[in-house]
């Protein structure tokens, strides 16, 4: 069995020892960012390029984010490939580095991604060096075709962003965990710590959670928990959980114990 505390993670040759990812959007206030981060041990926090403000220093929400994590700009507002790699492209210009989440979104209800224009962009910016983590609808043949262009990672959705409903698409999760040779993150819908350790233990390498902390009571003692709950998750699927039975299975004998 693995050592679950050297159980390192390797993304795009860079190695982090958290496996919960923050998203930094809908919080309160920007400042509470450094908090949340430190209080959910994170490494790898991503931010929307459309909130940086390189030209007003207090505004700009890179100033928020600690200068030790990794920082994983997104493509939020993208609406196809081409508008997702120009983004990619500004925020490499703009040295924020070589992470890129894709995220590829034409519908405006349920903001449900589309999954070939995310193929098209993976395949061009993976390509071009960056380290690639699309975000998609779980789907195995095109999760095996991003894979195959270069992808770093795949983010299959939980369920709709920012809807805290956990993980809808547990089954369809599953397969690509058992069938894509690449770290599974489960992205988007987990609104629990119940529902990271459940992700975690099915086996996925990293969940992201964003609202499930900004909306919280607590957003310090949410990150906390979350932190915890991955942890957990993490050692239980290491440990091999029992097998499920549909039958009683006694833990003790049932015979013998009052005859001579």
């Amino acid at each position: 069995m693995k050592n679950p505390d050297c159980d390192s993670l390797t993304i795009g040759g860079c190695e982090v020892n958290s496996r919960l990812f923050l998203g930094t959007g809908k919080y309160s206030a920007d400042r509470i960012i450094p908090s949340v981060v430190a209080a959910a041990g994170a490494q790898v926090v991503t931010v929307a390029l459309r909130r940086v403000d390189f030209d007003s220093p207090q505004d700009n929400i890179l100033t928020s984010i600690p200068k030790d994590c990794i920082l994983m700009p997104n493509t939020s507002g993208a609406r196809n490939a081409a508008e997702a790699v120009r983004i990619a492209r500004l925020a490499r210009a703009a040295g924020c580095g070589d992470w890129i989440k894709i995220e590829v979104i034409a519908d405006n209800r349920y903001l449900l991604p589309d999954n070939l224009e995310t193929l098209k962009a993976t395949e061009i910016l993976a390509a071009e060096g960056f380290i690639v983590l699309p975000y998609m609808s779980p789907d195995l043949s095109i999760a095996r075709r991003l894979a195959a262009a270069g992808a770093a990672a795949v983010m299959p959705l939980g369920a709709p962003i920012g809807s805290n409903r956990g993980l809808k698409t547990k089954e369809l999760i599953k397969i690509l965990i058992e069938e894509i040779d690449r770290p599974i993150i489960v992205d988007a819908g987990i609104g629990r710590p119940s529902e990271a350790a459940e992700a975690m233990e099915m086996g996925a390498a990293a969940v992201l959670v964003n609202t499930a902390v900004a909306s919280a009571t607590d957003p310090v003692g949410m990150a906390e928990a979350f932190g915890l709950a991955v942890k957990a998750g993490r050692k239980a699927f290491l440990a091999g959980a029992g097998a499920v039975r549909n039958q009683a299975c006694a833990s003790s004998p049932l015979t013998g114990f009052l005859q001579e």
